[in-house]
């Protein structure tokens, strides 16, 4: 029988080529309905297209259906993917740019600070719409969410329809490597422990083949982290398509010195849940998201494989045969999770779950990024009773602000949206914060029904 898997925010490409280039290596689930499913009939095009191109290529036994619709696809759904980024990167744009004019520099602006608070008004109201049709229409299917800002995004979901929504992200995945490639290690033999929040999830236990490898990690830093006798401190830094190497992210290993655990995904997402660490966004004689981790150029470099794949999915150019090529990332660890639980495995993957008492001492109705085995039936979080207190204070004090940036967003509460603002430190002015909200919440108008009822608009 076949397996429908539908794909809401195909127009992602990026994502959308990956996860059919793995379904083409992945026979072994199938054969497959992918269902994509875009509200922008153009960026479909560019999707559907993409996709029967890569279909093609390998002779994948994978039937291709599009819709603008989702409605029309989600019945006999066995797994629902969202990877929605309502506005798009112009919305994005202004989440960094309008910040700015108040003083406030964002890397990334998609988790927390102003950017991820005001991408949560948007992209909230969309996604709990998203998952009441789910629960309507195929409340069996495996619910995943990869949209920003992920512990908000799944925590209002949670809250509003009762799914067991599931939230992935490859950078817990990614940051285990690089641990792994700094220790010395074999990356596919080495075990971690990690929690936290999606993009702020602290490793707190590194091993290879039982053997504890943050001593060696210890020495690596005693040598290797320091700053350059010239030019910038720690040259490597900053760099958003390099953060490999120890010299590439200084923030996150002084916290890691302070704390004793390393946090993912790194320093270009990390810095954003210290904005008191950063005033005027400096960071290490840069900018941030300006000459550090700039956004503009995150924008232009996906503006421009998003070019390059419309060329590819429309017959302008040769389709490239690299995008057949597997990668690590979000996809691949999708199918091995499907994999996991079809034939329940149980293997362990790191995913975005309610806490419901996994780790104790942090709400029990919190979404925490943490380990959970892939079982027959889902995912389980797994317990842990020794999540380190300095540690767990630190994810109980971020917290607090995304809970006001869920109620603020689901209501359509401006005073709670103003709160979120102030709690999450980056603003300290409640002039400020108001000022902002109020050209945030402008400038999105027309995705924001919950705060502009009379507009009739619709986010989903």
């Amino acid at each position: 029988m076949s397996k429908k898997i539908v794909l809401i925010g195909a127009g992602s490409a990026m994502f959308t080529q990956g996860l059919v280039a793995d379904l083409c290596h992945s026979p072994g689930l199938g054969p497959y309905e992918l269902a994509l499913v875009d509200i922008d009939p153009a960026a479909l095009e560019v999707a559907e297209g993409l996709a029967r191109r890569l279909v093609a290529a390998k002779s994948a036994d994978i039937r291709i259906v599009g819709a603008t619709n989702r409605r029309e696809v989600l019945p006999g759904a066995d797994v629902v993917l969202m990877t929605v980024g309502v506005g798009g990167r112009r919305a994005w744009e202004q989440d960094v740019f309008i910040p700015r004019k108040y003083g406030i520099f964002q890397p990334v602006g998609d988790s927390v600070m102003p950017g991820g608070i005001s991408r949560a008004m948007r992209m909230i109201p969309a996604l709990v719409a998203i998952a009441r049709d789910v629960q309507d229409l195929c409340p069996r299917a495996l619910f995943i969410n990869y949209s920003n800002p992920m512990t908000a995004n799944c925590w209002a979901i949670r809250q509003e329809t009762g799914l067991n929504v599931i939230g992935l992200c490859h950078g817990a995945f990614r940051v285990e490597r690089s641990l792994a490639k700094v220790a010395g290690a074999p990356p596919d033999e080495v075990t971690s422990v990690a929690i936290g929040l999606n993009h702020l999830t602290f490793f707190y236990d590194l091993r290879w083949k039982g053997r504890d490898l943050w001593h060696t990690i210890r020495e690596k830093l005693a040598t290797d982290l320091r700053p350059a006798k010239d030019g910038l401190p720690y040259p490597k830094a900053g760099d958003t398509f390099n953060d490999g190497d120890i010299g590439a992210n200084p923030f996150s290993w002084t916290l890691f010195q302070a704390y004793g655990g390393y946090p993912s995904a790194n320093d270009r997402h990390v810095s954003e849940f210290f904005p008191e660490r950063f005033p005027g966004g400096k960071y290490y004689g840069m900018t941030l998201g300006v000459d550090a981790y700039s956004l503009e150029d995150i924008i232009a470099w996906g503006d421009g494989i998003y070019a390059d794949m419309r060329a590819q999915a429309l017959g302008e150019k040769p389709l490239d045969s690299r995008l057949l090529e597997r990668k690590v990332g979000e996809h691949e660890q999708l199918l091995e999770i499907l994999a996991s639980i079809a034939y329940d495995q149980r293997r362990i993957f790191y995913a975005n779950l309610p806490n419901q008492g996994a780790i104790p001492g942090l709400p029990d109705d919190a979404y925490l990024e943490l380990p959970a085995v892939a079982m027959a039936g889902g995912m389980r979080a797994i317990h842990f009773d020794n999540f380190p207190d300095p540690l767990a204070a630190v994810i109980q004090r971020k917290l607090s602000s995304i809970r006001l940036t869920v109620e603020a967003a689901l209501h359509g509460d401006r005073h709670l949206f103003v709160e979120a603002l102030l709690a999450d430190g980056a603003v300290t002015d409640p002039d400020v914060a108001a000022a902002m909200m109020t050209e945030l919440l402008e400038v999105h108008r027309r995705h924001l029904p919950q705060f502009f009822p009379a507009d009739g608009g619709a986010a989903s």
